[in-house]
């Protein structure tokens, strides 16, 4: 592994002497989830996914991030679809702009109502999520992969150790391209859908309601219209959790 930028660079990039040590403990969970989270990114990729970056707290890591995607500086890399989200509505520009099957990779701390807002829609949208961060963590399954560091001293976000562990993020995930074998992913389970209909349950976030029982909804499939009678009225950008053309549930969404 190459230690370029290691720790940060040029103008508006974190900068620091070194980066905060990650705990021994820690280790072993952080490679594992960072392994899994770059073969997953690197599928995507394969796929024709753009990665959305978002850090509406620290926006020089956004930036950073996707630049490093976009302009891999070792020679023989393949430059990567990757877009730095710096609007003032991040969700927003994600619902219309984003396709499913894309990727939002996120920098952020838990409490970040932004972050949580997206992370929490972006299953109705398609889309795989990456959550980096340090400090408490965010609650279990607010993202697909969550990166996350210890961080006593709340320092993470200046000391390099984002910087570190994004970059080593770019690095494995290229690392998978050289292994085309790992690129195509197995079909899903039998476990994975309803035995009686052969529908899974699926998040979906409203699009219009169409009375009187009705909404027009979006989920990683597309745009599709369900019976929301069990749920009564709902409104657009409502979350629901729907079955078989039929709105079973709401789910809250982060505030």
């Amino acid at each position: 592994m190459s230690t370029r930028g290691a720790q940060g660079g040029g103008s508006g990039e974190p900068t620091a002497s070194s980066p905060a040590p990650v705990a021994p403990g820690e280790v072993g969970a952080l490679s594992t989830d960072l392994a899994a989270a770059s073969l997953a990114l690197a599928r995507r990729f394969a796929a024709g996914a753009t990665l959305w970056c978002c850090a509406p707290a620290w926006p020089q890591h956004g930036l950073h991030v996707a630049v490093e995607f976009v302009h891999p500086v070792i020679v023989g890399k393949r430059a990567l679809p990757a877009v730095a989200l710096t609007g003032p509505d991040p969700v927003a520009i994600l619902r219309t702009e984003s396709k499913a099957d894309d990727v939002l990779l996120a920098v952020a701390d838990a409490g970040d109502s932004v972050v949580r807002s997206a992370m929490a829609r972006a299953p109705a949208w398609g889309l795989e999520t990456i959550w980096i961060g340090a400090g408490p963590r965010p609650s279990p399954g607010a993202a697909d992969h969550v990166l996350w560091l210890a961080d006593d001293d709340g320092t993470a976000t200046h000391t390099g150790a984002f910087v570190l562990l994004y970059h080593v993020l770019w690095e494995l995930t290229h690392v998978c391209f050289e292994h085309p074998g790992l690129l195509t992913p197995n079909g899903p389970g039998e476990d994975d859908v309803c035995v009686t209909c052969r529908d899974e349950g699926r998040l979906a976030e409203v699009v219009s309601a169409q009375p009187p029982s009705g909404a027009r909804v979006r989920t990683a499939a597309g745009l599709e219209d369900v019976d929301t009678t069990l749920v009564g009225d709902v409104g657009a950008g409502d979350l629901l959790l729907v079955h078989a053309g039929t709105a079973i549930g709401t789910v809250e969404a982060a505030p």
